[in-house]
């Protein structure tokens, strides 16, 4: 058995829980999946899964080779490309996360002019709010908002997501416009509990901290649903730059309390820490930084 190919039939094991997911991820038999793990598993002397008619799970040591493996073969790859003289291009898969939203209205574009450069890498994005593991669940990269703080990360800033309360004209016209935090109280809300803090609003202004806690008429973990909310008069939001940018230019939207600063977020590019960076992941990131600079959400 060659080595690189039991680590390939492991990790791919390990990230789908599945002999069959993980054969069709190879390109091989299920058959063949399998005996290429287990003739691993003899030559390590550990078991590095634990077998049912339903599922694979990992033991102890097959946790502590998962957190290496991805790494080293990731590595493998990109010295395999730097040494082959034929080897022009980037080649290979990316699999990212990203937040749904975020995905969905930015990123998507982003990766389809990263993929007409270069043709000869395959992406997989999926698209998630909720926390994945990179190194158990087989990704490359994640697209995160807010600094990561597990130790086994490194991160690239990307650049400030800008957020702007607003409402709708209608909405205005019916229940006023106020001009002051304080005058928030008495109105009806629309609130992205995907937020850190949707539950507090803060204003600056010089020296002054305003902080409001809005009322929760109706809640949602979407910002492209709490902007439908909005446009259609449910209430004042607090709604990212690049979910209501076209509805701001075409005056369906207003922006209230313009001259107070609203607490920005930050996007970053995240990646498992390891000697070197693969250079497709590399690529990736050089190429997400440029991109949102020339494309600023702000």
């Amino acid at each position: 058995m060659d080595l690189i190919d039991g680590l390939k039939a492991f990790v791919a094991t390990a990230q789908t829980g599945s002999f069959t997911e993980a054969a069709e991820r190879l390109g091989i038999s299920n058959r063949l999946t399998s005996k290429y793990v287990a003739q691993l598993e003899e030559k390590l002397g550990a078991r590095l899964l634990q077998r049912t008619t339903r599922q694979v799970s990992l033991t102890a040591a097959g946790q502590a080779l998962l957190s290496r493996a991805p790494i080293l073969l990731n590595q493998l790859d990109d010295m395999l490309v730097l040494v082959s003289e034929e080897s022009k291009g980037l080649t290979g898969t990316l699999r990212i996360s990203a937040p749904v939203t975020f995905g969905e209205v930015h990123l998507q574009d982003m990766l389809r002019r990263f993929s007409a450069i270069h043709p000869d890498i395959s992406l997989d994005l999926r698209l998630t709010d909720q926390y994945v593991d990179l190194a158990s669940d087989g990704f490359d990269l994640a697209f995160r908002v807010g600094m990561p703080t597990v130790s086994s990360l490194k991160a690239r800033k990307l650049g400030e997501l800008k957020s702007h309360l607003v409402a709708s004209p209608e909405y205005l016209k019916r229940c006023g416009e106020p001009k002051h935090p304080n005058e928030l109280d008495g109105h009806d809300f629309v609130i992205d509990t995907n937020r850190q803090q949707h539950n507090k609003w803060s204003f600056k202004h010089g020296n002054e901290e305003f902080v409001f806690s809005p009322t929760k008429k109706l809640m949602v973990n979407s910002a492209r649903i709490v902007r439908d909310w909005t446009l259609a008069g449910c209430g004042i939001a607090l709604c990212p730059d690049f979910v209501i940018r076209d509805e701001l230019k075409s005056g369906q939207l207003t922006v209230l309390l313009g001259q107070y600063q609203l607490e920005s977020r930050t996007i970053y590019a995240t990646y498992l820490s390891g000697h070197e960076i693969p250079r497709k992941v590399r690529a990736l990131i050089d190429f997400a930084v440029e991109d949102f600079q020339q494309h600023s959400t702000s």
